[in-house]
Parts: structure tokens; sequence; C-alpha cells
């Protein structure tokens, strides 16, 4: 990235493969960009999702804003009224404050981008998948847990 002009920084090229994979639940998370390479200042993750498999229950982030940009497959979206379906194009903005959660309802594989903004919240994925590989369950309880270190509130 580059930080000011005549810095003397230059830009951050990532090739197809470059990134930081994290198998979360069922989600693969593939870090393109984490706040390590961004100064902090966002992170961006393409995941997929396979047929019903929930990627996260209804949550609030009370310090980042998260964008999901669907690529392929049907992502359901909870947006703090209910539940929406979302395919290929859309855009879902959750900014902070606001409830939103996701899923994929149907039967085929759902590959989408988010952004995060600012960068952190990597750490949440993570630590999560620490714990799991270390043999802990993933509990509720444990999720919620790992997320309030990160200002995110389970609904």
């Amino acid at each position: 990235m580059s930080e000011q002009r005549g810095s003397g920084a230059r830009p951050l090229l990532r090739r197809p493969e470059d990134g930081e994979l994290i198998d979360v639940a069922g989600v693969e998370h593939f870090f393109r960009l984490t706040g390590e390479h961004t100064g902090g200042r966002f992170a961006f993750e393409e995941f997929t999702l396979a047929p019903d498999t929930i990627g996260a229950r209804p949550h609030i982030h009370m310090e980042h804003d998260e964008y999901f940009y669907v690529l392929q497959g049907e992502l359901t979206l909870h947006n703090g009224d209910g539940e929406i379906t979302a395919g290929p194009g859309h855009l879902l903005a959750a900014v902070r404050g606001t409830p939103h959660g996701f899923r994929n309802a149907g039967p085929q594989l759902v590959r989408a981008l988010c952004l995060y903004t600012p960068a952190g919240y990597e750490g949440y994925f993570r630590e999560v998948h620490a714990a799991v590989a270390s043999g802990v369950e993933a509990t509720d309880e444990l999720l919620a847990e790992f997320r309030a270190r990160y200002h995110t509130t389970t609904l």
C-alpha cells in the first residue's frame, strides 16, 4: 500500500495464491490482505461456504464495519429485520452497530468477498481456528467470549 506521495512506499501485489487460509467451522476464510499489510486500515478476504452451513449467527460489531459482496451462489443474510437472499453482484454493508449474520441455505457453494474496516477482526478467526485445532469445542459460549475480545456482541 502506498503510505504517502513520495514516501518511497510501493503498491503491494498479491497473486491468486497469496493469503492466509483460516478454516473456521466449515467456512474457509482466505485473507488476501490483513492489518499487517494495510497498516491496520482494512482486511480483505474471499470466503467459501458449503451448502447448508452457518457462517455467522446474528451479531453486532461495535468497532469495525463489514462489507459482503457475493461472487457465486446465494448467500442468506440476516439484516436486522429478517433474512434476505443475495446472489452474485449483491453487496451488503454491515456498518458498526448494525445486526447481521450469514449462512448458505442453498444447495450450491457460496463464494463471497468481505472487507473489514478497520482491520483486526481477522484475529478473531485466528483465535477460533487455534482453539479448535487444539481440540477445544467451538461452543456458542466460547465464540461469544472470543467475539467480546473484538467488541462484538452475539444476538
